[in-house]
């Protein structure tokens, strides 16, 4: 198990963090909190909740605890560790092979840097996979898209980031099956990631993948900013489970006329007619969001429309049809 790995990796950097305590300047310590809430209340057109078939906001008329979080980022000299907490159903979605207080883990890891342009990491972490985030306030729109509900949602293992210069890196990792954080398979999953951005940061591009026995997945993110109020985005993924395929385009056009208000779209087009993840078709759905912003809080009022290719959601009259839309409004505060 990869525990076994883990425990020596651990206490080797605990040997090292004490053993060159006098030896090497810690001068630079710091340690920072973020704490944030988030909550909303989601009507479907068909007051049906099961026509919801992506993460986080499985209910229908209301109001939920989407997460309260708070993450501990603590840096003294080359040693780095983060403990990230969360307690609602974003974070018991997000650790679901969890159970009790363990569901509460978002994140747990340690980082050494023994060089300049190195970085060793060992315990769990959100994927590097995809476009959008666990957290609400790091997201544009508040509902999910299939491609980040389906792909996956953390590892735990050990992974190395590599400056390559210039502008751009690489990680390369090993970890446990996919949102496992300790699994009785001896198969492990290598996962990776190649960025690289423009002169100007204009443009930046994120390569990702993860691979293991049955399983494997490309993704591609695509950041550009057209100027300071226009944002547009891509994120492409490719998945294989057991010999099936789904795939997920995305496009996220982010609109900001001024610092207190702006839009996002999301439009993305998710195909599993191969039923690889069990939805058993393919969907196009649009998102369309507003963030208000009011000092610490922001209020997302958001419409969304989901258009299958076969009839897999309810309407009013319990009848299934190609088509589904939401009205949800999220509160986020964040300090």
């Amino acid at each position: 198990m990869i525990s076994k790995i883990l425990l020596p990796v651990f206490l080797l950097f605990s040997h090292i963090s004490n053993a060159q305590s006098d030896t090497i300047k810690t001068s630079v310590t710091s340690t920072s909190y973020t704490i944030y809430f988030d909550g909303y209340y989601k009507s479907d057109f068909s007051k049906k909740a099961t026509n919801n078939k992506t993460s986080y906001t499985n209910s229908n008329q209301s109001l939920q605890l989407g997460m309260a979080s708070i993450k501990l980022d603590h840096t003294k000299g080359n040693f780095a560790g983060t403990l990230d907490l969360g307690l609602g159903k974003r974070a018991q979605e997000f650790s679901y092979n969890d159970n009790g207080v363990a569901q509460t883990i978002k994140q747990a890891y340690l980082s050494y840097a023994p060089m300049n342009g190195l970085k060793i990491t060992v315990g769990k972490w959100a994927t590097h996979i995809g476009y959008e985030l666990l957290d609400a306030y790091s997201n544009r729109n508040y509902s999910m898209s299939y491609g980040f509900s389906y792909g996956p949602f953390f590892h735990t293992g050990i992974r190395a980031d590599i400056a390559l210069g210039g502008k751009s890196a690489m990680m390369i990792g090993l970890a446990q099956p996919t949102d496992f954080v300790s699994a009785d398979s001896p198969d492990k999953m290598l996962i990776a990631q190649f960025s690289t951005s423009s002169k100007n940061d204009q443009l930046k591009a994120f390569l990702n993948y993860q691979g293991g026995k049955d399983k494997s997945q490309f993704d591609l993110v695509l950041n550009g900013v057209v100027n300071s109020q226009l944002g547009i985005s891509y994120d492409g993924t490719i998945a294989n489970i057991a010999g099936n395929n789904w795939t997920s385009n995305a496009v996220y056009v982010n609109y900001d006329p001024s610092a207190k208000f702006g839009f996002a779209l999301r439009s993305e087009y998710f195909n599993d007619t191969k039923n690889a993840v069990g939805v058993g078709t393919s969907i196009f759905q649009i998102t369309l969001s507003a963030n208000i912003h009011f000092s610490k809080l922001t209020l997302i009022p958001e419409i969304r429309f989901d258009n299958a290719k076969d009839k897999i959601f309810f309407n009013n009259n319990n009848n299934l049809n190609q088509y589904a839309g939401n009205f949800l409004i999220a509160a986020v505060y964040k300090f």
